[in-house]
């Protein structure tokens, strides 16, 4: 929890790109770190692949992406984009336009990664 004041206490510079819960009390502002889940992350970078296309349109878990605005380049540029969020690599395999056709598949796809991952990871591989 981050507590910020007023008056003499120093303010603290907190990242935009964090999710957090604000209470306030008496004079203080109180912050709850809240995590944000995959999915949250998933549509934060859909909806960052839209903005670049000037697309300003809300995306349900089962929509298409294409039918929303995405191009095939749009899409390459998405996979890479999930790969970085979430610090996995995608065989061949995985990077279909299929995986990558509405959110919920995207999350899907990056449950099962993240999955092997940490399997890989208990294993000692």
């Amino acid at each position: 929890m981050v507590t910020l004041g007023r008056g003499a206490q120093p303010e603290k510079r907190l990242s935009h790109d964090t999710i957090f819960s604000v209470l306030i009390q008496d004079s203080f502002i109180v912050l709850d770190r809240v995590t944000p889940t995959a999915a949250d992350r998933i549509a934060a970078l859909v909806g960052k692949t839209l903005a670049k296309r000037a697309i300003a349109r809300a995306v349900g878990r089962d929509d298409d992406l294409t039918e929303a605005g995405l191009s095939s380049l749009d899409m390459v540029n998405l996979m890479l984009a999930v790969e970085a969020e979430f610090d996995i690599k995608m065989s061949d395999r995985d990077m279909t336009p299929a995986n990558f056709r509405n959110l919920a598949r995207i999350e899907a796809l990056v449950g099962g990664l993240l999955g092997k991952a940490e399997v890989l990871q208990a294993n000692g591989e």
